[in-house]
């Protein structure tokens, strides 16, 4: 079998991500199931594992990876570190037309780059390969909960990003209890599933959609809402999951009482632009709004909740949002909405969140990656090749290359 070489890149996108696609402990299992592929670690003083950690563990550390077939990162590649004819894998957020990085896309093709993005790895069914969706709604769902503490003076919750491990993390949690507050999730994925475990840990009870909205309790309680609890067909028909995928503009929302009772809001649901939205400034400036914090781990700027103006940053990762001027001002503020909309949330916890990513990769992707793509995988996953032309499957990003949309 051809031999294949890979680099393990260190990330360049500001600010720092500390993340790594593959970490010092996948060492024995690469080499056990990839005899003919040879990974190489470039050096970096910002990944959650130094170097020397991987050098343990039988791994190469070099500076230069030039002379790799593959390049394996998390985040976008800066542009200007590029290396032509080659093949990457990072998620690139283009797929989606997202224009701050159509510059990032036009180098790829420029370079005749072959692109394969983490976002798009999926099975025949569709479902995601890799993702790092439990994570954020993990971090996305603590820091919904610190920021309470820090809106009603009642708690101070240690940041994520200063915990050793999920370990502490959970013991933080421990330390602490809620007062008599209703707390509200959207979606049911992933990163629905992180949140959920957060709560676990706080004993919350988890009730009905039906007794959230008509009860009321002496203990903190939560609810998760799936689409038929929060969206109906404008044509009265019964509810379909599947068709309201398909046709998202069918159907009109019915999330208005929801935020008229919640305290704690996580959104963790996937958006389709088509969709209701959730939250409008209208629904913001009503007497009845209850929320006071929103925890928007989806983060979908400027999307289906109006509070959501713009990403969070893990150094800062709270801002207000005035219920009546719309505008953003301090996190804490008694006349603001506390917003958290952190868009890298798992880089808060990276040494776990990169272990559980690599874990999928080595399972699930590179046996197609290094050996016979049966199920076309990385076809559709390719957003670019090598002959400087968009993906099969990305043909309708044309006009966005070209800038005119």
């Amino acid at each position: 079998m051809k031999k294949i070489k890979v680099g393990i890149l260190k990330e360049t996108k500001t600010p720092p991500d500390r993340r790594a696609a593959i970490v010092p402990k996948h060492s024995e299992e690469i080499a056990a199931k990839f005899p003919h592929v040879e990974f190489v670690i470039q050096s970096s003083d910002i990944r959650a594992f130094r170097d020397e950690e991987y050098r343990e563990k039988g791994f190469k550390v070099v500076d230069d990876v030039s002379d790799c077939d593959i390049l394996i990162g998390v985040k976008e590649v800066a542009i200007s570190e590029l290396i032509s004819k080659k093949s990457y894998m990072f998620f690139s957020h283009t797929g989606k037309k997202q224009s701050h990085n159509r510059p990032l896309l036009q180098a790829l093709l420029k370079n005749k780059i072959r692109l394969l993005d983490h976002e798009y790895l999926t099975d025949i069914k569709g479902n995601r390969m890799v993702a790092f969706g439990n994570w954020a709604g993990v971090v996305g769902a603590y820091n919904g909960i610190m920021a309470f503490g820090l809106r009603k003076q009642l708690f101070h919750l240690k940041r994520a990003v200063d915990c050793a491990d999920i370990h502490e993390l959970k013991l933080e949690l421990q330390k602490i209890s809620l007062p008599q507050i209703k707390i509200l999730i959207t979606g049911g994925g992933r990163v629905a599933q992180g949140a959920v475990e957060i709560l676990n840990v706080l004993n919350i009870e988890r009730i009905s959609p039906e007794d959230f909205l008509n009860k009321t309790f002496e203990h903190a309680v939560y609810t998760q809402l799936d689409p038929q609890h929060y969206v109906q067909r404008v044509d009265g028909c019964e509810f379909d999951l599947n068709h309201f995928f398909k046709s998202p503009e069918m159907y009109i929302s019915t999330f208005k009482e929801y935020p008229k009772i919640t305290d704690i809001y996580l959104a963790c649901h996937f958006w389709n632009e088509k969709s209701p939205v959730f939250i409008s400034k209208n629904d913001i400036e009503s007497q009845d709004f209850n929320i006071s914090v929103i925890a928007d781990i989806s983060c979908d700027v400027n999307g289906p909740i109006a509070s959501t103006i713009r990403p969070s940053k893990i150094a800062e990762p709270f801002y207000g949002y005035h219920k009546q001027k719309h505008i953003e001002e301090l996190p804490f503020s008694p006349q603001c909405l506390t917003v958290m909309a952190i868009d890298n949330l798992p880089g808060e916890v990276p040494r776990e969140s990169s272990e559980d990513f690599g874990n999928g990769l080595i399972s699930r992707v590179f046996p197609a990656l290094f050996g016979t793509d049966t199920e076309q995988i990385i076809e559709r996953a390719s957003i670019t090749t090598m002959e400087g032309k968009l993906g099969k499957h990305f043909q309708y990003l044309e006009n966005f290359v070209a800038g005119i949309e």
